[in-house]
């Protein structure tokens, strides 16, 4: 991949060229910046989900069992928690696991500290599969960022840091709050 300086014109700009024309006097970079972020958002799920159909599974299954996998052996975690964990409604989660236990992929257990409750667990089936979609999916994520070179990515990675920690502090302005987010990147 070429890493020059003065890289190819993108469609972000061109928009950004007849704005600055019709109206000189505006300052559109914030325009530039949120379309650029917004457009690569679409192609990198767009990348990543062709990478996840390779598995039979789609951004909620990769989510659930990702979560799991992450929380460590034994590969198990409350439906609460998992709900925390991603941010989705308790429907929305009952709904994700019922599909991936029809799967073969998760099952639920009685939960040994609380009678009353259950855990959701990975079945074998599921680890060797979440294993190698994660392998696939960390492949897709560099091949994605690949027009960067390795310093540029951690450049970007923290001017995102900075401004993505900016909108999930706590505050008192709920047109800020973008907090409610999937879990899967």
């Amino acid at each position: 991949m070429d890493h020059a300086s003065n890289p190819p014109e993108d469609h972000v700009e061109r928009i950004l060229a007849e704005w600055r024309q019709e109206y000189p006097n505006l300052n559109v970079t914030p325009m530039g910046v949120i379309g650029r972020v917004r457009r690569l958002g679409t192609f990198f799920l767009r990348g990543m989900e062709e990478t996840w159909a390779q598995f039979d599974l789609n951004v909620a299954g990769f989510d659930v069992l990702s979560t799991l996998l992450r929380a460590g052996p034994p590969y198990s975690l409350s439906p609460g928690e998992l709900i925390a964990s991603t941010m989705v409604t308790s429907g929305t989660m009952t709904h994700r696991i019922d599909q991936l236990e029809r799967a073969g992929y998760v099952t639920r257990r009685a939960n040994r500290d609380d009678g009353r409750s259950v855990l959701i667990a990975l079945t074998d089936r599921g680890r060797r599969l979440i294993e190698q979609a994660l392998i696939a999916h960390l492949e897709t994520q560099a091949r994605l960022l690949s027009p960067l070179t390795p310093p540029e990515q951690d450049t970007l990675a923290r001017l995102l840091k900075k401004m993505l920690a900016g909108f999930e502090a706590p505050s008192t302005d709920t047109n800020t709050d973008a907090r409610k987010t999937d879990s899967s990147t």
